[in-house]
């Protein structure tokens, strides 16, 4: 398989030949170009890549949703009225459709409703009848929603592990290895304990039907070896006693590859709608076998749970349905009510045929990615879970996860990747997705690379994607049944643009003249421009000269605005911060401030004005120390954006962070230490660089919007520092530089002692009738390296900017 071709069409009837057979609904009334045209206009230019995190509703869904809320009248089914009775009906007949998603008889199984997924989980682990003598057993690719039954398990006694799977010497048979086992001492016990009888005891193993961080599919053969050859699977451990049930994950793969209950009779099955059609959000479903609901010990009581009770004494009589016994207070009748209009369309294109479509465009992109290869012949692209297609598993889902590497060997964060992806119009999702024993085991994470990460600040969703070397989750593309050959072709398209084919190669490895080593030459560039940005995200103002600091340009984005609900204000979600102007007069020391939106300019003094209380936040998974100002000044900043704000500084004790591939026993001597940036101190952009951009830009797309030449403004990339002289690009090999008296070392660095590594480049893309534009580069600097002797530094405008090999490293 060879990457895609440069033209759609043509790749398309590649992509036909070897999958023609799968992709689309030849039997359904309308083909995949049909329903996407008809039913998700509101996509248009956009590449939606995240089905196993929510897919989408139709448009066509909803238009039926809306009119049948408006014509029909719909009561509490807590009533006896006609409308309420219809309700019931409607209900009644949700969870026959529910049934019949998973081939489950109505004889043998009920279906809960619940607010979720995860809902239904919870209600399992709550009312499970766990005892000291229990075993919680899981899979290692569990989501967190899962691992949290342990909760309930450790507490009451149980003991839980993890288990993975081996390969085996018999091809038929399945061998596991066990994580350790984890079990409280001081655990809660409710319930008198088991006799020596194992049949009270009762042992839960939970596993999901598809992964949703790799797309495999366990065997369900594992349901009935669990429920009956329990012993020789756990090899006579003292966890193979007792009664097994079964708890089965099918949130994912529901969407395209539901279990067939009637043949592999797992006790517990939970569902989430919103994975199936998109909408409703905030119901799911728990499918419980009737013998095994009848083992669950319910605590609470809740309007509509109980037949009867008395207020003032310990009295309650439980209804005895296994519904209605387990759906607290009134359930979501609306959202239930819709659903049948979400199964319309699952049994109008079949799910064997969604499962073919989905899988078909699955594997298209990870045939194309696995082709794709560096000029080197360096892989560019590790998939994860391809090597375990065998043993419990049966296949892969629509899913492909994946982290992609540099020609030299290093990782692309997954953050970049999704960043990039985001400027593209393509929506992915990046990280562990909730799933972290299977990130742990994809990415080969020791528990000590975990607790390292932790101990460094990374957590869930923020933007450490590389600690020590190694990512910290990975990038994650998935299908939907409304997904187009277009959309897998756009995303390899962009990766292979973004991420394979180098901009004018020849200049990426032409030589830099050293001023350190070999004796001084004449330099080719000069600082022609400085910019200073205040308050993050809000305009900058352009000097002469400035003085540097620690953190490199003087009161370079010292300042942020935050929202009432904790967020971080940015001009993607608040473009009016393009408008509100900033300077600051070093010899008045006051941060002058100016709004279209407000008659007054605002005046801020830069040693007052502060209020005297210290609060830390976190910014870009980094925290800080920071000032707040009083009522007067936020009120500006709110009419000035638009919404309830307020304006917070930097404070002088501000947090430090070390490069990202530094660990603290071997940080340089300075500390980097930074304002309200995204990445590092300074980003330094090349005139040449967007000239050549902008020749790019107007021979791609002849002409702009209303027929004059594209051009791109160095300041749309927010520069601080703009340099003039040499090739296009020259700045991406640069290993540090040189302007006046100071040096400065790029964001990544790789040694405590001398900077061996690019700088980070950050390629800023734009899209104009679904065509790409190329684009260039913008270098960031991490820090500044101060001579010692120095009393006043700074940086001014036509001061030579020199490129130097090596960098020797300073104490302040």
């Amino acid at each position: 398989m060879t990457p895609p071709d440069s033209n759609m069409n043509t790749g398309k009837d590649q992509f036909l030949k070897e999958f023609g057979g799968f992709y689309d609904y030849p039997d359904a009334p309308k083909n995949i170009d049909g329903i996407r045209a008809t039913e998700f206009k509101r996509l248009d230019g956009n590449v939606y890549l995240d089905h196993a995190g929510a897919t989408l509703y139709s448009e066509l869904q909803m238009e039926a949703i809306f009119k049948d809320l408006a014509t029909t009248v719909y009561g509490n089914p807590h009533s006896q009225s006609s409308c309420s009775l219809a309700t019931s009906d409607i209900i009644e007949d949700a969870r026959l459709q529910v049934l019949k998603l998973c081939n489950a008889s109505p004889k043998e199984y009920k279906c809960i409703f619940t607010s979720g997924a995860t809902a239904a989980l919870k209600l399992v682990g709550e009312a499970f009848p766990w005892s000291d003598q229990s075993t919680f057993m899981y899979t290692i690719e569990n989501h967190n929603s899962v691992l949290g039954i342990r909760e309930y398990a450790l507490n009451r006694g149980a003991s839980a592990f993890a288990i993975d799977f081996k390969e085996s010497a018999e091809s038929s048979s399945i061998k596991v290895s066990s994580h350790p086992v984890q079990k409280r001492n001081e655990a809660r016990v409710f319930e008198r304990q088991p006799s020596g009888n194992t049949c009270e005891i009762h042992n839960l193993f939970a596993f999901p039907s598809e992964c949703n961080f790799s797309g495999l599919r366990f065997k369900l053969d594992l349901i009935d070896i669990i429920k009956e050859d329990s012993e020789k699977l756990l090899e006579g451990t003292q966890y193979c006693r007792g009664n097994w049930m079964v708890l089965l994950d099918a949130a994912k793969g529901c969407s395209t590859d539901p279990p067939n209950l009637s043949k592999y009779k797992a006790d517990f099955v939970v569902m989430s709608f919103y994975k199936l059609f998109g909408y409703p959000t905030g119901l799911g479903a728990l499918i419980v076998q009737n013998e095994a609901a009848n083992l669950l010990k319910k605590t609470y009581f809740s309007g509509g749970t109980v037949a009867a009770s008395i207020a003032d004494i310990d009295f309650v009589k439980r209804r005895e349905g296994i519904e209605e016994s387990f759906e607290e207070g009134t359930i979501s009748f609306l959202n239930i009510a819709s659903i049948c209009h979400g199964f319309n369309i699952l049994n109008t294109l079949t799910l064997r045929s969604i499962s073919r479509h989905t899988s078909s465009l699955a594997s298209y992109t990870r045939n194309m990615l696995l082709a794709l290869r560096h000029a080197n012949g360096q892989e560019a692209c590790k998939i994860y879970g391809l090597e375990y297609l065998k043993d419990a598993f049966s296949g892969l889902g629509p899913v492909v996860s994946f982290n992609l590497k540099r020609a030299d060997g290093s990782w692309v964060g997954p953050r970049e990747v999704e960043k990039l992806a985001s400027l593209s119009r393509i929506q992915l999702r990046t990280g562990c997705f909730c799933n972290p024993g299977a990130c742990s085991k994809y990415l080969g994470l020791s528990h000590a690379d975990l607790l390292s990460n932790i101990e460094a600040g990374h957590v869930c969703w923020d933007d450490l994607d590389i600690l020590h070397g190694k990512p910290t989750g990975a990038v994650r593309v998935s299908f939907g049944y409304m997904s187009t050959f277009e959309d897998a072709w756009r995303f390899v398209n962009f990766i292979v643009c973004s991420f394979i084919k180098l901009p004018i190669s020849t200049l990426r490895s032409r030589s830099i003249h050293s001023a350190i080593e070999g004796g001084r030459t004449t330099p080719e560039h000069h600082l022609t421009l400085i910019v200073v940005y205040p308050i993050k995200s809000c305009a900058g103002f352009k000097v002469n000269s400035w003085p540097l600091s620690s953190t490199g340009l003087l009161y370079d984005r010292e300042w942020l605005l935050k929202g009432m609900n904790g967020e971080v204000l940015t001009q993607k979600k608040v473009p009016e911060m393009n408008f509100l102007c900033t300077k600051i007069d070093l010899e008045t020391r006051i941060l002058h401030v100016e709004s279209p939106r407000c008659k007054e300019n605002l005046c801020i003094e830069l040693e007052s004005n502060l209020s005297s209380a210290v609060e830390e936040i976190n910014v870009h998974a980094q925290r800080y120390e920071v000032m707040g100002y009083d009522n007067k000044i936020d009120a500006w900043f709110s009419n000035a954006v638009g919404r309830p704000c307020y304006l917070l500084r930097s404070s002088t004790r501000g947090c430090t962070r070390l490069n990202r591939s530094q660990k603290p026993s071997i940080c340089r001597d300075i500390k980097t230490r930074l304002n309200f940036v995204n990445e590092g101190q300074l980003l330094l952009i090349s005139e040449e660089s967007i000239s050549d951009l902008n020749h790019r830009l107007n021979s791609t797309l002849k002409e702009g919007p209303v027929g004059l030449p594209m051009e791109v403004d160095a300041m749309r990339f927010r520069p601080n520092l703009v340099i003039s002289g040499g090739e296009p690009y020259a700045e991406d090999s640069w290993r540090g530089l040189k302007i006046g008296k100071c040096l400065f070392s790029p964001r990544f660095s790789v040694s405590p002692l001398t900077t061996t590594a690019t700088a980070g480049n950050h390629c800023c893309r734009r899209r104009r009738n679904g065509r790409r534009i190329p684009a260039t580069t913008a270098d960031r600097f991490s820090e500044v390296l101060i001579e010692p002797d120095l009393k006043e530094i700074a940086i001014r405008v036509s001061e030579e900017v020199v490129a130097v090999a090596s960098i020797s490293v300073f104490a302040i």
